[in-house]
């Protein structure tokens, strides 16, 4: 039976998936695992690697469950997973400890010394990317300085995704986007001794592998893991970039025509747009990521918000509590199906919403653990469907305060998640940055992105852009233009977002400290960010 598939794995936060697409990029099936992880009271978040490499096993062996003949149709497979943290591994290939999520906050500290060195701005024009504490250059440096034993034991610091590569393959590496925006140069796509110096770790520089480009290179399917996974020895695996920018790619962030973005819409909001590396704009407060694409010379730069549908989950939850006190049964999922009335019922750009509602503040265009969200401008004649409109028109407003903060605004915006399925929300979205949108179909669109790199790497495509051309273009929506009145009231409701969220910085900080000094009742862990999409 002739090799006609591709398999895309995508380990995630909290699922695993395993996913086998044809040639043509249509899904053939799927399976998933959920993923688990340990939280403690000191900010840690850390997961087993043996579990994770048990999980990712059981999930394919599950896809083999479900597509038959699965081994022998195999022609390549490809993996990603959760960017950032740090999975150290020392000899024999043995883990020295748990990984370090990019959830982990006990680093703070360390970042915080790190942003203040005069070291840190060269730092940033290197990598393209802030500092925060999910990342492993802070998380290594917190270790260097805390614990050292923990860089002592081991020999390479790997990602998720690397992790799993190194069982699939025996091959100790990583990928040129997570290692440009933690350790490297984003134009160079190699690391950068100033870079790892300004982190404090240039007696540690051993500990970082080699890079490679999956799509460009493959390594074989051990035998011990062919025996594991239930695939064939020598199958070829390619180590594909961080999830964040694989998810990206399949939903659509590259390709076509015209300067389009790409922002999907879930738990968290992340925004992309592809630029060619010596169009980046870098920003004067240093935020953000510049993270590669898997195209010669094109690099995605980035801004997410710490939470965006989470604002919408809370305004509907007031709702649910306040009708169940009532003897009223609703679940939340009745209530979403009325957002839509409650939008069209309500006067839009009468309320200012700032969406900073996770516990840990806000990372994007701005870096504040304190940030907190919050409404200005209610009067006495403001009703609830004003409270949800403006909850929406914040997401909004937010994702333009991210897109102008890495230049200009662009002329498409393409989205994927849960949310944009409302054309109410959507058309929020694309009056906010007055630019027509498409919402992409592609299911699974990180275990794709992986995908497409094994296509391209073992000669599917003769590159990148054909291989878009089929798997990713056809399956955007027509475009969904702006409404032009709704467009130029958001035009003047912009300003007063951006200088009223400039204002409360000092409120946050007192309402942080009250916080604090009642025992830390709400208080946040420094803020992270979320590379699941």
């Amino acid at each position: 039976m002739p090799a006609d598939l591709l398999i895309g794995v995508d380990a995630g936060t909290s699922v695993i998936k395993a996913v086998a697409f044809d040639f043509g990029g249509r899904q053939v099936g799927a399976s998933s695992v959920p993923n688990r992880y340990q939280r403690g009271p000191d900010g840690s978040a850390t997961q087993s690697l043996e579990v994770t490499w048990a999980d990712c096993v059981t999930a394919l062996r599950g896809l083999a469950e479900k597509v038959e003949n699965l081994a022998a149709r195999t022609a390549a497979l490809a993996v990603t997973a959760q960017g950032d943290g740090t999975w150290l591994v020392g000899a024999d290939n043995v883990p020295t400890a748990d990984a370090w999520l990019w959830l982990d906050a006990r680093a703070a500290p360390t970042v915080q010394g790190l942003a203040a060195s005069p070291l840190n701005r060269a730092r940033f024009e290197a990598t393209g990317t802030g500092l925060n504490t999910c990342q492993q250059g802070s998380q290594m440096a917190h270790m260097d300085r805390h614990d050292a034993s923990l860089l002592d034991r081991a020999e390479v610091a790997l990602h998720c995704k690397d992790w799993l590569y190194l069982n699939l393959t025996g091959v100790r590496a990583t990928d040129p986007s997570e290692a440009s925006f933690t350790f490297g140069n984003f134009r160079t796509r190699r690391y950068d001794d100033g870079v790892v110096e300004a982190l404090g770790l240039t007696h540690r520089r051993k500990l970082l592998p080699e890079i490679i480009d999956g799509s460009q290179i493959t390594h074989a399917l051990t035998a011990r893991a062919a025996e594991q996974t239930g695939l064939l020895a020598g199958t070829p695996v390619s180590l594909g970039y961080v999830d964040m920018v694989m998810a990206a790619l399949g939903a659509g962030v590259y390709g076509g025509s015209g300067d389009a973005a790409c922002s999907t819409i879930g738990s968290t909001g992340v925004h992309m747009r592809a630029k060619k590396a010596a169009d980046v704009h870098l920003n004067a407060e240093g935020t953000g990521y510049v993270i590669a694409l898997p195209v010669p010379g094109v690099v995605t730069q980035v801004q997410t918000n710490m939470a965006a549908t989470l604002n919408i989950d809370w305004v509907l939850t007031i709702a649910t509590d306040i009708l169940a006190q009532m003897g009223q049964k609703v679940t939340h999922q009745d209530l979403v199906k009325r957002i839509d009335g409650w939008l069209a019922d309500s006067r839009p750009g009468s309320l200012i919403y700032h969406p900073y509602i996770s516990d840990a503040g806000e990372r994007g265009p701005f870096v504040d653990a304190d940030a907190r969200a919050g409404f200005i401008g209610l009067s006495a004649g403001h009703r609830y469907a004003d409270l949800v409109r403006a909850v929406v028109e914040g997401l909004g407003l937010a994702m333009r305060d991210c897109y102008a903060a890495m230049g200009d605004l662009p002329a498409e915006l393409r989205l994927a998640g849960g949310a944009v399925r409302s054309r109410a929300l959507r058309g929020v979205l694309s009056a906010a940055i007055n630019a027509p949108l498409r919402v992409s179909s592609r299911e699974e669109a990180g275990a794709a992105g992986a995908a497409m790199m094994a296509a391209v790497a073992v000669g599917a495509f003769k590159d990148m852009d054909a291989c878009v051309a089929q798997w990713v273009t056809p399956l955007l929506g027509a475009p969904e233009p702006p409404d032009p009145a709704l467009a130029s009231l958001y035009d003047q409701l912009f300003p007063a977002f951006r200088a009223s969220r400039l204002e409360l910085i000092p409120a946050w900080k007192a309402l942080a400290a009250v916080r604090h000094d009642a025992g830390g009742a709400g208080a946040a862990p420094a803020a992270g960010r979320s590379l699941a999409v």
